[in-house]
């Protein structure tokens, strides 16, 4: 018990000092956690304003960016206008020219497609006969057209035009029409070419791309047909008389067909793939041939004999060459020059 006395005079002001330590400790702990909390809300408020910091410094730096590209393209229309201030007086004159045209455009198409369709055989009189002859009855039938036909106009294209002047197609209307209708019509011409001028133009024209020249008499025309369809070479056949060689008949009837995602021809005893760049032409030096009507209606028909209009262009240009080769070379170089100015801009217009 003594022991027991002494101990307790040691240890109970120790235990009184322990508690008064712990209430000042609950106190503190208090304090501090009220203020880490608050120190976490600071903190989180000063995320938060870094964050809308970075996204502000974010939307100024696109705004200062879009501001420089607006710089850029005001700067670069104002030059575009300025550049271009010289076409308006053109571009409004076309702009009224195709209002009118956009009206004729129901009966111009439709002679045009009679025309492709019906007159590719016949000279430039009958054409023109004919063509002045459908216009009057469009106008009887109240069909809106231009009064005039020329399917140049309706749908030749002058880069186009020039184009195949410069790879030897004379220049006169009547083989110009030829021309439009050779790439308008959907069957395979076959051309009156007693000159054989739609032969040079043909040969010219697809040079760079490989056109194989043959006749039906050659032993390997037919290997070679069937070589240039999956290869999409032009292929041309001269010196044809009156009668087709039946072999080509899938050629001529187009009777391709699409198996998956690409063209098969049957040809022969097989089928071979078939190449959408394909082109056939055929020729024949006859002045008067007789088709069976089973021809004309699987190919198109076009009289491309010599004009008086092409024939004089053709003297003039030898007659000039000769008297005077330099002022040969420079109109044709001049030729050139004004078809590649168009070529760009048109490309540049669109």
């Amino acid at each position: 018990m003594e022991g027991y006395y002494t101990v307790n005079l040691v240890v109970i002001p120790k235990r009184a000092l322990l508690a008064e330590a712990q209430a000042k400790y609950e106190t503190v702990s208090g304090v501090l956690k009220i203020a880490q909390q608050k120190l976490a809300a600071v903190v989180k408020e000063v995320n938060d304003l870094q964050a809308n910091l970075n996204r502000l410094q974010a939307e100024k730096q696109s705004l200062d960016d879009r501001v420089e590209d607006c710089k850029q393209r005001l700067d670069k229309a104002e030059k575009l206008i300025s550049g271009l201030g010289g076409e308006k007086t053109r571009w409004k004159a076309a702009s009224e020219d195709l209002a009118i045209v956009y009206v004729n455009l129901t009966g111009d198409v439709l002679i045009s497609a009679g025309m492709i369709a019906y007159l590719g055989a016949f000279d430039s009189v009958f054409r023109n006969e004919l063509s002045s002859l459908w216009v009057k009855k469009c106008a009887e039938k109240k069909i809106p057209n231009s009064g005039s036909f020329s399917l140049a106009r309706t749908l030749g294209d002058p880069i186009k035009i020039r184009e195949w002047t410069l790879q030897c197609l004379p220049s006169d209307d009547f083989s110009i029409e030829n021309a439009i209708i050779t790439h308008k019509t959907s069957r395979w011409p076959l051309y009156i070419d007693p000159q054989g001028q739609a032969n040079k133009w043909i040969r010219k024209m697809y040079a760079e791309k490989h056109v194989k020249v043959f006749k039906f008499s050659d032993e390997k025309y037919l290997k070679v047909l069937e070589a240039s369809i999956p290869q999409g070479f032009p292929f041309l056949i001269e010196n044809v008389g009156e009668d087709l060689d039946p072999a080509i008949e899938p050629i001529l009837s187009k009777s391709q067909v699409k198996r998956g995602s690409s063209w098969t021809l049957k040809f022969g005893d097989g089928f071979i793939d078939y190449d959408p760049n394909f082109r056939s032409f055929m020729t024949t030096p006859l002045r008067n041939p007789h088709y069976l009507p089973e021809v004309s209606t699987k190919v198109t028909l076009l009289n491309f004999m010599i004009t008086y209009e092409g024939l004089s262009d053709q003297l003039l240009a030898i007659i000039v060459a000769r008297e005077n080769p330099d002022l040969e070379e420079k109109r044709n170089n001049l030729v050139i020059d004004n078809a590649l100015n168009k070529k760009q801009l048109a490309q540049t217009e669109d």
